[in-house]
């Protein structure tokens, strides 16, 4: 159930601006952290607790500068490689996924790690293993260069699987028609762009076959089904969200596919007053990676620049839950 308009008390410019109109503020839920991001946080922190700082990170954890920041200051060190890290020191995999190429030269090595992969992409590595061991060439539908992409193209031998980006990419694929194929998708996807390149798959290779329930994760359809229910009454939306955040990106996708304009921004401070010349209603939502802080950082600066009237729209209820790794709980 939506809740109902809340305002918020006007800094003392804005209650001493007679013209000043309130501003409708509808802030999408759910939002920001899902549990695959929660998980991957809290493995980093208890890694902490139980080897010491420091704990080395391959990648950003997730894709939140706010949030990589402050694991730094609580003693992590986040590497591209493993070569820049001590052979006894542990090293935690990002919530993106990782080529089997490093786990196994993290083995090699003897040295400790931890796999914060995000459990869905996991089970995305899993339905690949198995799509394989039926003798199907995977099709990959996702964004060349993404981590998850690289994570998951590396659980195969190169020639194993093909990457798709769109309709066109389709077009130029060089299979026959009979041939035994499969596609998988990357997990923070547009589900209404994905389903266009899944159907432009399943007309051309009718037999192509696709996984149990949809590979796009549930924190990011449920993001992007509370924008389409706000987007449509704002004059703006705001996602606040890293720019190599793809889950982000996707949200201002489907605001601006509704016709609404659509801002990302990483924190308050990059707001333009200027976006509010003739805006009566924004929405308010923020990628799977960012911290409800930088939620209501957003909040407080508009109130700042405007009276508001705050309203939540509630498209889903997210009760996940993911378990972390042995090594932290034994």
């Amino acid at each position: 159930m939506n809740a109902p308009f809340q305002e918020s008390a006007p800094s003392e410019k804005t209650a001493n601006d007679a013209e000043a109109q309130p501003l409708n503020l509808l802030i999408a839920a759910p939002r920001g952290f899902c549990a695959g991001v929660d998980r991957a946080i809290e493995i980093v922190e208890k890694s902490l607790e139980r080897y010491g700082a420091p704990v080395y990170v391959r990648h950003e954890i997730v894709h939140n500068k706010y949030v990589v920041e402050g694991l730094k200051a609580k003693g992590a060190i986040f590497v591209k490689e493993l070569d820049e890290v001590p052979g006894d020191a542990p090293v935690v995999f990002s919530a993106h996924g990782v080529p089997k190429a490093v786990p196994a030269e993290a083995e090699r090595r003897n040295m400790i790690y931890l796999d914060a992969t995000c459990p869905l992409v996991s089970k995305v590595h899993r339905q690949a293993e198995r799509q394989l061991e039926k003798g199907r060439h995977i099709i990959f539908i996702g964004h060349e260069g993404h981590p998850e992409v690289i994570g998951t193209m590396g659980q195969v031998e190169p020639g194993q699987m093909t990457l798709v980006e769109n309709i066109e990419d389709v077009d130029k694929l060089p299979f026959d028609a009979d041939e035994p194929l499969a596609y998988l998708t990357q997990t923070t996807l547009s589900v209404d762009d994905t389903r266009e390149v899944i159907n432009a798959l399943e007309w051309r290779y009718p037999n192509i076959r696709g996984p149990k329930a949809e590979d796009i994760c549930y924190a990011t359809s449920n993001r992007q089904a509370a924008v389409k229910e706000l987007a449509r009454d704002c004059d703006l939306v705001i996602v606040v969200g890293a720019p190599n955040s793809s889950n982000s990106l996707r949200l201002v996708e489907v605001a601006e596919r509704l016709g609404t304009p659509g801002k990302l921004i990483q924190r308050a401070e990059e707001i333009d007053p200027e976006w509010l010349n003739g805006v009566g209603t924004i929405g308010l939502t923020a990628g799977a990676s960012a911290p409800e802080i930088l939620v209501r950082e957003v909040v407080d600066a508009l109130a700042k620049l405007r009276p508001i009237h705050e309203k939540t729209i509630t498209a889903a209820e997210e009760k996940m839950v993911f378990k972390l790794p042995r090594q932290l709980t034994e």
